[in-house]
């Protein structure tokens, strides 16, 4: 992976804040011109996390607004690195287009836009999402069905110019979603690929390759490639394990993971702390190299009948400042509220308090408070 300095980093940040306020012309491209600097997102420096958060953009994740961004960030009282978002290739319509617009608000709040490519679509019938997905199999994906509207996402995604943070297929390990290897192959080794392997997620894994070498073909080297895996295999099959899924550190900048608590009434009761440990072996051996982690979705219902959010927030930056785990390098919290679901960290006085007591420490940090310098130092071109 290729790093930034900080400075650098710090410097592409203020060209954004500094070019937001003027419109661009319909000829002109919307996102303003970059330094000749390199696009990756690096690990923050030695000791600190990013700070993150996917503010609450809706029942599909979509729905960006700068307005939920500042409200996020008022509340937790610290600025976030990204601002998480789904990219959804519903069909027949829209299919596959790059999120130009979300992209621009989120540039014009000066953060980060993480961008989720999620090939799935609306059962007509229920609303929920198809199990299996009736257009966007990982065979689909891998046979070329989908390249012309890949190529132009990508082109797209190049005419931005600015870093992307992108991934494909959120938590691939959990049955819940259409590119899991339950949906795509299973247990079988003789129908694709190499008969040693599991076809499901061989399937997940080269799709997610094509996808990557589409961008580098067409060159959208400002794009960040994030895995993303949930905490727990479901279903906890030898054909459903992380690495098993994992493109290659080849491919991927980043690890990612989900680690929830319950998320509904009367399930039971276990920890940020539990949920990280019971998986973290696990996790630690998909990339060869070490890649940096991140916990891009955590949360925790708000159900005093079952457990306290505020004690389970406490724990959750308990065991991030231990030290036990130098290798997490961001947050990302999942602030939502859906049905009973309530995530928000301003579900109740005492779970808001636990996160803005938690996120204040001086180890989270996010964009353009990497380094403390004025604008006014620096010099856009």
């Amino acid at each position: 992976m290729i790093k930034w300095t900080l400075t650098s980093f710090v410097i592409l940040l203020s060209l954004v804040l500094l070019g937001c306020s003027t419109p661009p012309t319909l000829a002109a491209s919307p996102f303003p011109s970059p330094p000749p600097i390199d696009l990756k997102l690096p690990p923050p420096p030695a000791g600190k996390i990013y700070h993150a958060a996917y503010p609450d953009f809706g029942g599909w994740e979509d729905e960006v607004s700068g307005e939920k961004i500042a409200d996020f960030e008022e509340l937790a009282g610290r600025n976030i690195t990204w601002a998480y978002f789904s990219n959804n290739w519903w069909q027949p319509d829209p299919g596959i287009h790059f999120p130009t617009e979300r992209v621009r608000e989120i540039y014009a709040s000066g953060r980060l836009p993480f961008i989720r490519m999620m090939p799935r679509t609306e059962d007509p019938e229920t609303g929920d999402m198809a199990l299996p997905d009736p257009y966007y199999s990982m065979q689909s994906i891998i046979d070329g069905q989908w390249d012309e509207d890949l190529r132009q996402w990508a082109q797209d995604a190049k005419a931005v110019g600015l870093p992307l943070l992108v991934e494909f297929g959120t938590e691939v390990n959990g049955n819940w979603f259409p590119w899991n290897a339950e949906w795509n192959g299973a247990d079988s080794t003789d129908e694709y690929g190499d008969p040693q392997l599991y076809d499901g997620m061989e399937r997940f894994r080269d799709a997610y390759r094509h996808i990557i070498d589409i961008c580098n073909q067409e060159g959208a080297d400002n794009i960040t490639w994030f895995f993303h895996v949930d905490a727990y295999n479901d279903p906890e099959e030898d054909w459903n394990v992380m690495a098993g899924y994992y493109p290659g550190d080849d491919y991927i900048d980043w690890i990612g993971v989900s680690v929830y608590g319950p998320q509904e009434p009367g399930e039971g009761w276990w920890l940020f702390s539990d949920v990280l440990s019971d998986s973290w072996d696990e996790l630690m051996a998909i990339s060869a190299e070490g890649k940096p982690i991140a916990i891009l979705e955590w949360g925790v219902i708000d159900y005093p009948e079952i457990g306290s959010k505020a004690e389970w927030i406490d724990d959750a930056f308990a065991t991030l400042l231990s030290g036990d785990y130098p290798e997490i390098k961001a947050i990302s919290y999942w602030h939502e509220n859906f049905d009973e679901t309530n995530l928000r960290i301003d579900s109740s006085p005492e779970a808001l308090a636990a996160y803005r007591r938690g996120v204040a420490h001086r180890r989270f940090i996010a964009p353009p408070d990497l380094i403390n310098l004025p604008f006014q130092e620096f010099h856009p071109q």
